[in-house]
C-alpha cells in the first residue's frame, strides 16, 4: 500500500504551470503536529497525506476546525517568498481561540510553513507562470466527544498544492449577484476562518453559479442592505474621485490582502477607508473588485441586486486603479518590488 501511495504522488515535471486550475494535488510532504496532555509535540514532515482520528472526534460532530490560506511565490532569481505569514499565524491563533482550540504557537507556525515549502520546493511554479504554491494550514479537534464540549486533543497539519487563478477568468471582470442567505451571524464566527462559515456558503454559491454568476455578494445579516463580503473574498470599491473603500463589519473576515491593500492604497494617495457600503449606493464607485489570498485581486464587472444590474468600469476590461493596485501587490509578492518591512519573507532553500 505504501509503495502504491508513493507512486500516486504528484511529479513536478507533469504540471502545465501556466494552465493550472485551483485544485488539490497530493505532493510528497506535509507537516503534522499533535496536541495532547496540554501541549503540542515537536511536529514533523510526513509523506502521509491522510488524517487519522476517532469516529467520535469533535471535528466530525461539532465542527472544531480552523484553517488558513497563504502562498509561496517563485522569484525571478529562483528563490521563494512568503507574503506576511506572521499575519496568518496570528489569525489562526485568533480563530482557534474563538472555537476553544489550543492555538499552534505563532513562531512555530511560520517555521513549519517554511519547512514544508522547502521540502516541496520543486512544486513551486516557475516565475512568470501566473501560478503559485498554495499553503493550507489547519487545526482540528480530534479528542473524542459525545456531549457538546471542546476537545482535549488537536491536530495541526499543513498541506501544499500548486494552483492557478482562483477565478477562471483571472484578471477579467466577472458578474456577481446578491444572496438572500447570510454568510455569518452578526455576533457569530464571521471574523474567524472556520470551516462552518464555508459550509454554509456552498448552497448560495452553487445557486449563483447555476445562474451564470461568478459568485455571490453577502449583505449584512441584520438589515440585508450593506455589503459584507463576496463569496470567496473581500470587496472593495474605487470611488469616482479615486478613493479606496471596503466594508467594515464585525462579521467580516479580517483579510490579510485587504489590510495590505489598505496600506498600498494609502501610499497611492487613495484615502483608504473601511466603512459601511450600501448595496443601494453602488453609483459612487467607478471600479470594484474582489481581494483575498486565493483571489489576489479580481475585478468585479457587475453586481445584480433584486434583478437590477449595476455595471462598474467595464464588463470586459480592468479599471486603471484596480490594475495599479494589482501590479503593486503582485510585484511585492513575486519579489519584483520591495515591500514594507516584514511583508516579504524568504524561504531558505539550503
Amino acid at each position: 500500500m505504501k509503495e502504491n501511495k508513493k507512486m500516486e504522488k504528484a511529479k513536478a515535471e507533469n504540471f502545465d504551470w501556466p494552465n493550472l486550475g485551483f485544485n488539490y494535488y497530493d505532493l510528497p510532504y506535509s507537516f503534522h503536529a499533535e496536541y495532547k496532555d496540554g501541549k503540542w509535540d515537536e511536529g514533523k514532515l510526513t509523506s502521509d497525506s491522510t488524517i487519522k482520528m476517532s469516529e467520535a472526534a469533535n471535528v466530525l460532530h461539532y465542527g472544531q476546525e480552523a484553517f488558513e490560506g497563504l502562498k509561496a511565490y517563485r522569484r525571478k532569481d529562483g528563490g521563494l517568498n512568503l507574503f506576511r505569514p506572521d499575519m496568518n499565524a496570528k489569525r489562526l491563533h485568533n480563530s482557534a481561540e474563538r472555537l476553544l482550540m489550543a492555538p499552534f504557537p505563532e513562531d512555530r507556525f511560520v517555521e513549519a510553513v517554511k519547512m514544508v515549502v522547502k521540502a516541496n520546493q520543486n512544486f513551486v511554479p516557475p516565475y512568470g507562470s501566473g501560478a503559485t504554491l498554495y499553503i493550507r494550514p489547519f487545526i482540528i479537534g480530534t479528542g473524542e466527544v459525545i456531549g457538546v464540549h471542546p476537545a482535549d486533543k488537536f491536530q495541526f497539519h499543513i498541506l501544499v498544492t500548486p494552483v492557478g487563478p482562483y477565478y477562471k477568468g483571472g484578471m477579467k471582470p466577472t458578474e456577481y449577484v446578491t444572496s438572500p442567505y447570510d454568510r455569518a451571524a452578526h455576533g457569530g464566527t464571521g471574523q474567524s476562518k472556520v470551516s462552518g462559515n464555508y459550509a454554509a456558503s456552498l448552497l448560495p454559491g452553487s445557486l449563483a453559479h447555476k445562474n451564470g454568476y461568478s459568485d455571490v455578494v453577502y449583505l449584512d445579516p441584520r438589515l440585508h442592505e450593506n455589503i459584507e463580503e463576496l463569496g470567496g473574498a473581500n470587496f472593495f470599491g474605487i470611488t469616482k474621485d479615486g478613493k479606496f473603500k471596503t466594508p467594515k463589519s464585525p462579521s467580516i473576515l479580517p483579510s490579510i490582502t485587504k489590510k495590505s491593500l489598505l496600506q498600498i492604497a494609502d501610499s497611492f494617495g487613495m484615502e483608504p477607508e473601511e466603512t459601511t457600503i450600501s448595496i443601494y449606493d453602488l453609483d459612487q464607485f467607478s471600479e470594484a473588485g474582489a481581494m483575498g489570498t486565493a483571489a489576489v485581486i479580481s475585478p468585479v464587472g457587475s453586481i445584480t441586486h433584486n434583478g437590477n444590474k449595476h455595471v462598474f468600469y467595464s464588463e470586459t476590461e480592468v479599471g486603471p486603479y484596480t490594475q495599479k493596485l494589482y501590479d503593486r501587490l503582485s510585484g511585492i509578492q513575486d519579489g519584483d518590488q520591495k515591500g514594507p518591512d516584514g511583508w516579504q519573507v524568504d524561504v531558505p532553500l539550503k
